[in-house]
């Protein structure tokens, strides 16, 4: 496992002054014509836990909701960038997740992405915060609305129960038995298998598993995946392994996709970026950089324009072209 310093673009703003800010942010989205560039300084310059300060400060001077405030006075993705910024990090995965099964369509890749990448914390909160905002259990949702192998490893994964910090070399090789049978076999049993070893055992132990299974079978994990199976269960498993080994360049890989394979999937774009922004958005775009030559920045200001392009870039944090 790489050990590196894991971090984010923005963080908490010194001089920090939310009434001031919520002043600010009142003038530019009330005023005459909406000051954009004014209210992405503000938001895209303070973390998220500020935001929320700002926010309330926001009612308390003006008896609004700076969230309908955002919505009413601004368009498209750039609104979506901005209000995305404002909810709590769980509350966002919640309200994506939402969106994601209950929308004009199914978007398993967004089902794909938080689940397979979050730890038990962070999916404890999200379900919290989904039975709040939606008054409804997740795990429900995610029986009702997919299917199949697929809707029974993110059942599991939406638990949030994989061990941590525990690791047994003897079990590792035995795991990986069971992997390389679930991969010849294939049948249902197989799969259940395989899936209760990607969703269950800790991260050190799945590093183990990938080891033991490369030396069984003289193939790597992905590989064998991607050859065995198909569909949105492949594209789970395949997440789960890629974000055991390094998260950072999983997001790589997905805004790549997003940026290049789905002529820029806005939602993939803006998820990624405001969810990582605090947690390693800036390793992503060390990858990015290393992975794919050109750097996210560049290829954000390629494809997208206006306050929104504007936007993005500030969470991506500024000038620095390098990555």
């Amino acid at each position: 496992m790489r050990e590196i310093q894991i971090q984010g673009t923005i963080f908490p703003a010194p001089n920090f002054n939310p009434v001031m800010d919520a002043q600010m942010l009142g003038g530019a989205l009330q005023g005459i014509g909406c000051e954009k560039d004014m209210v992405i300084d503000i938001l895209t310059q303070r973390c998220n836990a500020q935001r929320l300060m700002i926010a309330e400060a926001y009612r308390d001077m003006y008896g609004r909701d700076l969230i309908m405030d955002l919505k009413e006075n601004l368009s498209h993705h750039f609104k979506d960038v901005m209000v995305g910024l404002m909810y709590p990090p769980a509350s966002y995965d919640a309200h994506e997740l939402r969106h994601a099964m209950k929308g004009a369509e199914m978007e398993e890749n967004c089902l794909i992405d938080i689940l397979a990448s979050r730890s038990n914390g962070e999916i404890f909160q999200m379900k919290e915060a989904y039975l709040m905002q939606y008054n409804n259990d997740i795990q429900q949702d995610i029986y009702s609305e997919t299917s199949g192998h697929f809707r029974d490893t993110l059942t599991n994964l939406a638990q949030g129960t994989r061990e941590e910090g525990y690791a047994d070399p003897a079990m590792a090789a035995q795991d990986a038995m069971v992997l390389w049978e679930a991969c010849q076999q294939k049948t249902g049993e197989h799969k259940n298998m395989m899936q209760m070893i990607l969703c269950n055992k800790s991260y050190q132990q799945l590093w183990m598993v990938f080891q033991e299974f490369q030396n069984i079978s003289g193939q790597d994990i992905v590989d064998a995946i991607n050859e065995c199976y198909d569909g949105y269960f492949q594209e789970l498993l395949v997440a789960i392994v890629l974000c055991v080994r390094d998260k950072p360049s999983y997001f790589a890989y997905r805004l790549y996709n997003a940026i290049h394979e789905y002529g820029f999937h806005n939602k993939t774009v803006i998820r990624i970026l405001i969810a990582r922004s605090e947690i390693d958005l800036m390793n992503i775009r060390r990858r990015y950089k290393e992975r794919y030559g050109k750097s996210l920045f560049h290829d954000i200001k390629h494809f997208a324009s206006g306050h929104y392009e504007t936007a993005l870039l500030a969470i991506c944090a500024g000038d620095a072209e390098d990555y």
